[in-house]
């Protein structure tokens, strides 16, 4: 589950979250809840609300490396993003943590593992790790596309570094089969 940015409420969305998880729950028993929330601005009453419902994972997206993230993230920062992610695990610590990282748009490989270690260090289980596409004309334009080695070689990287499950290729999103997270 997953929502724009809700900024112009007072609780920036997370109430919509709560909600939805709390119906689904009571409509599904034993169902398996990711939620891909904004930042929330950093407001820690938003996120405890989403943490609060309880899902089973808990993904906010880093997207990208700390140098390129006032070009790629506007309005967001990057501490306060692993921030949120280590807040969810300190606050839950049943709760599993994601996020994902865009690749393609100018990072250098050491920025990508730098990027990872400090996901790890902020509590963060899970990751996906996809090719970033530029969707229209007016977005950001791919610097490079990377190869499926690439891909299997930052995976195999990532996991070394510590997180306990790790998806990355080309075509991987942050929800990219996210199901077979929770197999096994």
């Amino acid at each position: 589950m997953t929502s724009v940015n809700r900024d112009d409420l007072p609780d920036q969305g997370s109430m919509h979250f709560v909600r939805t998880i709390e119906q689904l729950r009571k409509e599904i028993p034993g169902i398996t809840i990711e939620v891909l929330t904004p930042d929330f601005r950093g407001d820690k009453d938003c996120i405890k609300n989403v943490v609060d419902a309880t899902p089973d994972v808990y993904n906010h997206n880093l997207e990208t490396v700390p140098r390129l993230y006032k070009e790629v993230r506007p309005g967001a920062i990057y501490v306060r993003s692993l921030e949120l992610i280590k807040f969810v695990k300190e606050t839950n610590s049943k709760i599993i943590t994601k996020s994902g990282i865009m690749l393609g748009l100018g990072e250098e490989k050491e920025e990508i593992i730098e990027v990872m270690k400090d996901l790890v260090n902020y509590k963060c289980d899970y990751l996906t790790l996809g090719q970033y596409m530029q969707p229209n004309r007016d977005s950001l334009s791919v610097k490079r596309y990377l190869p499926p080695d690439e891909f299997q070689e930052l995976k195999a990287i990532a996991e070394n570094i510590g997180f306990k499950k790790v998806f990355s290729g080309p075509l991987v999103r942050s929800s990219y089969h996210a199901e077979e997270f929770h197999k096994g």
